[in-house]
């Protein structure tokens, strides 16, 4: 068995609290290294956490101006000299897209060889899977990735996510939300089949608790007809109902489905009261509109249809909350589309999933420092086109955006 398999073995096989010290036992045995942190990203994208720091002495690391948030933004490794003789080298840990955090091994120069930076890199990527998985039994890298208390309704949403970020060869995505540690009724989700992506954006009404129960059941409510089979329309009239049952009317919730039908560009769209949606196609940046239909919740049986739009190969969707484009400025301006354009334009060569946190640091810069009145939620979505461009049976449009 080889260094890698041995490492990838040890970590399948270790308790859930212990993966940190299997790595780093194995690489003290197979490279002679001298130290080994894991850092998990915070859940404002704001720093660095150490795991495993008892509570009250982690010290954090800036996101973005360190040399453990360079290897994080530029995802690859980073490698940092310490007399006499040692480097440090930074790699990320990142799992289908989703960052994770980094890994900062401290090894002899004349060790770190391409070939080790390759198995380094191997390594990262098996100990993000156990992480995820070790995730359903240790609270030990959930309590690492917050830098402070959490509110009770933010636990509740950030349970609800998916991930931050997802990639496969068709498309990349990401998405975020602020503020990170108080977040109430915005959200967002994601599942990946063979041959489709399907995505909501949620904007349930009310704050605190009770905007994260509403969205908490129509997040769980659109799941559970996804799963069942059922296209989006559908799946927006169950969520639909289940929302008007439980409140009858007196809460409702805003949401944006989307099915991307992977071997075609072709996507299925639901509009509900949703959030903005804008489009970059080569260079030029637009809204596009889709027909408004009833929000989630305020009517019994209300029906739902689909609309259709079509990709192109390097599009860049945008996806934003009420709370990006209303916010206002301490001069009582709000940031709307213009605005907002402007943002998505600036942030053109970032990779999707840096995207949101680029634009609501814009938007940070147009509100000032005060908190946020409104949560605020950004989705970016770019798609990259299918090589093989087999037939895939397509639901039938019911209107063409181009």
């Amino acid at each position: 068995m080889d260094g890698n398999a041995s490492v990838e073995h040890a970590l399948r096989g270790a308790a859930p609290h212990q993966l940190v010290d299997v790595v780093t036992a194995a690489l003290k045995e197979q490279y002679g290294a001298s130290s080994v942190e894991l850092y998990i990203a915070d859940y404002a994208m704001r720093s660095l956490q150490p795991v495993g720091a008892p509570q009250g002495e982690a010290t954090s690391l800036a996101l973005h101006d360190s040399p453990e948030g360079r290897a994080f933004g530029a995802q690859e490794p980073h490698v940092v000299p310490c007399p006499p003789g040692r480097v440090t080298v930074h790699l990320p840990v990142t799992v289908r897209g989703d960052r994770t955090g980094v890994l900062s091994v401290a090894v002899p120069e004349d060790r770190l060889t391409d070939e080790v930076l390759g198995d380094l890199d191997i390594l990262c990527t098996a100990l993000g899977h156990e992480i995820q998985v070790a995730e359903r039994d240790t609270d030990l890298f959930q309590m690492a990735r917050r830098a402070t208390r959490l509110t009770l309704a933010a636990e509740m949403q950030w349970q609800l996510l998916p991930g931050r970020a997802c990639s496969r060869s068709e498309f990349t995505l990401g998405g975020h939300l602020e503020p990170a540690y108080a977040i109430f009724g915005d959200n967002f989700d994601w599942a990946v089949s063979p041959e489709t992506l399907t995505l909501s954006v949620t904007n349930g009404m009310g704050d605190g608790i009770e905007a994260a129960l509403l969205t908490s059941l129509a997040v769980n409510a659109l799941r559970n007809a996804r799963r069942a089979g059922l296209g989006i329309a559908d799946q927006a009239a169950l969520a639909d109902q289940a929302l008007y049952g439980q409140y009858g009317g007196s809460r409702y919730l805003s949401v944006l489905l989307m099915e991307l039908h992977l071997g075609t560009g072709e996507m299925d769209v639901v509009e509900a009261g949703s959030p903005w949606v804008l489009r970059m196609r080569d260079g030029a940046v637009e809204p596009l509109a889709f027909d408004a239909q009833l929000p989630l919740g305020m009517f019994e049986e209300t029906p739902y249809v689909t609309e259709r739009l079509s990709l192109r190969a390097g599009d860049r969707l945008l996806i934003t909350s009420d709370g990006v484009d209303g916010a206002v400025s301490p001069t009582g301006e709000t940031y709307g589309e213009q605005a907002l354009a402007r943002s998505l334009a600036a942030s053109r060569m970032l990779p999707a999933p840096q995207v949101p946190g680029a634009l609501l640091h814009a938007l940070t810069g147009h509100r000032g420092s005060g908190p946020l009145e409104d949560d605020a939620l950004v989705v970016c979505l770019d798609w990259h086109g299918r090589v093989d461009h087999g037939a895939h049976p397509q639901p039938a449009p019911v209107r063409s955006l181009g």
